[in-house]
């Protein structure tokens, strides 16, 4: 493995395969009485959220401390950040408490990677702007392969606003590294302009879900409404939002996924949720498991 994740793009497929099957490892970690490992005892990492975050902050923080890493959250409403001082300074700070680790999630589309020039730490990019979200594109290809086998020969649609999405373009890059058919859904004010992926584009809900394996759903950012992106959060459901009729669009063994936070109701409908065909909650439990890979394989096996 590289010394940082701040992307997918430009990981490998070999990198990947082996995020993926060495995850397996560490959800069995997960399946014991005693959940800690001491495969980084004596470590510390940092973990830095310039935004908001519950889920993705929490799962990190778990998988250092199964790693026996020791942990320093840094809370940066009230850090020397609203003095005035800069990134570059944050960075160099870090660096001089010999800090392992550097968990980042920005505002700025690049962020970890200026971290990662400027820190010996490695450096993982837990969200930055709408650039990408690695760790939450490969906990979503670990559920997949963990349900499905494998990633070659699948169709999966990706449904909602990609166009804002970290997690649809952390997806899109790693799906497009296998034998995948990909469909972006959602109105044509929300769909990104991916024209160097082999994607397939459709703005009717109900075309883009025939005969697809996976079903991919993303938050409708309700913040944004208001902006003019679609009419309103009533026609959004109407004609994008999953429900178990649209579902069975989808071949019969299709399964759903989203992200979180999920807003029920809207792009996603609670009998989908808490149906046999959902891996959602699942997936919290996999990026437990992957965040921890990804941090042993930076700083365990290869140092």
């Amino acid at each position: 493995m590289r010394k940082d994740l701040v992307g997918i793009k430009d990981l490998s497929r070999k990198e990947i395969e082996l995020i993926l099957g060495t995850s397996s490892s560490f959800k069995d970690v997960l399946k014991r009485d005693i959940k800690k490992v001491p495969a980084l005892r004596g470590k510390t990492a940092v973990n830095l959220f310039f935004e908001p975050s519950t889920r993705t902050r929490a799962s990190f923080e778990l998988a250092e401390k199964r790693l026996s890493t020791d942990v320093l959250n840094l809370s940066m409403p009230t850090s020397s950040v609203v003095k005035g001082e800069v990134l570059l300074d944050t960075a160099k700070t870090i660096d001089s408490y010999g800090i392992d680790f550097v968990v980042i999630r920005h505002s700025s589309s690049g962020a970890p990677h200026f971290i990662a020039r400027n820190v010996s730490a490695s450096v993982i990019n837990a969200g930055d702007g709408i650039n990408e979200h690695p760790t939450q594109a490969l906990l979503d290809a670990f559920s997949i392969v963990e349900r499905k086998g494998r990633l070659d020969g699948l169709k999966i649609a990706i449904v909602g606003d990609i166009l804002h999405s970290r997690v649809a373009k952390s997806n899109i890059y790693l799906l497009s590294k296998f034998d995948v058919a990909i469909r972006l859904i959602g109105p044509p004010t929300m769909i990104a302009d991916m024209a160097d992926y082999n994607v397939d584009l459709f703005y009717d809900m109900d075309r883009g879900l025939e005969d697809v394996d996976i079903v991919m759903m993303l938050r409708i950012q309700i913040e944004r409404q208001g902006k003019g992106i679609f009419p309103s959060i009533q026609e959004y459901a109407k004609k994008w939002g999953l429900n178990m009729q649209r579902l069975g669009l989808a071949k019969r063994d299709a399964i759903v996924m989203h992200p979180g936070p999920m807003n029920r109701g809207v792009e996603i409908s609670s009998d989908v949720v808490d149906s046999g065909q959902s891996i959602i909650f699942d997936q919290v439990t996999n990026g437990l498991a992957v965040r921890m890979t990804v941090m042993y394989l930076l700083g365990g096996s290869q140092k």
